[in-house]
C-alpha cells in the first residue's frame, strides 16, 4: 500500500480508469491509501508520500477533531438519541488498512 496526502480538486481527481488499476480509499485529514502500482495517480494528483505510521497520525487527528466537535455540541435537555437524530452518530475511529 502506498500512503499519501492530496487535496481532492473534484472531478477528474479520481478517474474511472484510476480506479480500474486499483484501490484508492480516502480518509479524513485528505489521507489516501493506494495499491501499491498507483504511484504513477499519487504524482498525477500532486500527493506526497507518508509513511503508514504518519498517514495514521493525521487521520487520528482530524478524527479526534470531529469528535471534540461532536462532544461539544450539545442542546439542553437534549437525550443521546435526539442528539444523534439531530447531528448523526459520534465519527468513529479509524485504523488504516
Amino acid at each position: 500500500m502506498i500512503y499519501c496526502t492530496a487535496i481532492n480538486w473534484g472531478h477528474g481527481f479520481i478517474t474511472h480508469p484510476d480506479k480500474e488499476h486499483g484501490s484508492i480509499q480516502g480518509f479524513p485529514a485528505d489521507v489516501w491509501v493506494v495499491a501499491d502500482n498507483h504511484g504513477a495517480w499519487v504524482a498525477k494528483v500532486g500527493g506526497t508520500r507518508k509513511t503508514k505510521s504518519e498517514a495514521q497520525t493525521l487521520v487520528t487527528a482530524a478524527v479526534d477533531a470531529e469528535q471534540t466537535v461532536w462532544d461539544n455540541n450539545n442542546v439542553e435537555g437534549e437525550s443521546s438519541q435526539q442528539k444523534i437524530d439531530r447531528i448523526g452518530t459520534k465519527p468513529l475511529d479509524i485504523t488504516l488498512p
